[in-house]
C-alpha cells in the first residue's frame, strides 16, 4: 500500500457534480464517476468523509425569488434535496463494495442517522465513507460551510474541493486561454483577493482549524487519490 499525505479527509463536491454539464438531476454514470475516485481512496486506506451539494435539484436562494415559497422554506428544501443526493452517493457507493453511512443535521430517522460527531468518526475508523447530508440544519448557510464546519468536526486533516478546473487560476481558464493554475495561495490571500473558491465563512474556519484546502478537478480519473498521495494537483490553499 502506498504512503499517503493524509490519513483522514473530508470530500466537498457540488450537486451538479452528480450531473451532465448544464444539466440538472441525478446522473447515473456521474453517480459512477464519483464513487469510483471515492473507493480508489479508501482503497489507499484514507477515512473519508463527503458533503455534498443540492444545486442539481433545488437551490434555496433562487427557488424563492419568483415564488410565494419564502426564502427560508427554500433552503429547507435545499438541505433535503442535498440528503436525496447523499443517499444516491450511498448506494453507488456500496454497488461498489464500498460500506457508507449517511448522517443527516436534520431528523430523518427513517433513511439516514443523525449527525453525531463521535459516531461519524467511529464509523470512518472502521473503514466506512460517511456521507454528511442536510447542510448545517441552519438557512442562509452554505454546504461550503457546512462541510468546513464538518471538517472541523471530525479532525479532516484536509478538505478536497472539487470543481470543474484542476485549481484556482489567474483568470477563468474557459475564456482565457493565457489563464495561469496558481499552484498555492494562503487563506488570506483567498480573502482578500474575493477569490471565489468557497464561502469566506468557509475559508475563515478552515483558516482558524489549520485544514489545508485543496481546489482539484474531480472528473480527471485519479486526481482525488492522487491528492491523498501528496501529488502536485490542484491548489493548496494553506496558512
Amino acid at each position: 500500500m502506498p504512503d499517503t499525505r493524509f490519513q483522514r479527509v473530508l470530500l466537498k463536491i457540488s450537486g451538479e457534480g452528480l450531473c451532465k454539464p448544464g444539466a440538472g438531476g441525478i446522473d447515473g454514470e456521474e453517480l459512477h464517476r464519483l464513487a469510483t475516485e471515492i473507493k480508489l481512496v479508501v482503497e489507499l486506506g484514507v477515512q473519508v468523509a463527503v458533503v455534498v451539494g443540492g444545486g442539481n435539484l433545488v437551490r434555496g436562494s433562487v427557488i424563492s425569488v419568483d415564488s410565494p415559497i419564502e426564502e427560508t422554506t427554500g433552503h429547507y428544501m435545499g438541505m433535503l434535496a442535498t440528503v436525496i443526493n447523499a443517499l444516491a452517493v450511498q448506494d453507488t457507493l456500496e454497488s461498489l463494495g464500498v460500506p457508507t453511512r449517511v448522517q443527516s443535521a436534520l431528523a430523518i430517522a427513517s433513511v439516514c442517522e443523525p449527525f453525531i460527531r463521535r459516531r461519524a468518526i467511529r464509523h470512518m475508523e472502521k473503514g466506512r465513507v460517511v456521507i454528511f447530508g442536510g447542510g448545517t440544519g441552519n438557512p442562509f448557510l452554505t454546504t461550503d460551510t457546512g462541510a468546513a464546519l464538518r471538517a472541523a468536526e471530525i479532525r479532516a486533516e484536509a478538505l478536497l474541493k472539487a470543481t470543474k478546473v484542476d485549481g484556482v487560476y489567474t483568470a477563468d481558464p474557459a475564456t482565457d486561454p493565457s489563464a495561469k493554475r496558481i499552484e498555492r495561495l494562503t487563506y488570506n490571500e483567498v480573502i482578500d483577493q474575493r477569490l471565489r473558491v468557497m464561502d469566506v465563512s468557509a475559508i475563515d474556519l478552515c483558516q482558524r482549524s489549520k485544514i489545508p484546502i485543496i481546489v482539484l478537478d474531480l472528473k480527471h480519473p485519479g486526481n482525488m487519490s492522487a491528492v491523498v498521495q501528496g501529488k502536485g494537483i490542484g491548489t493548496l490553499i494553506d496558512s
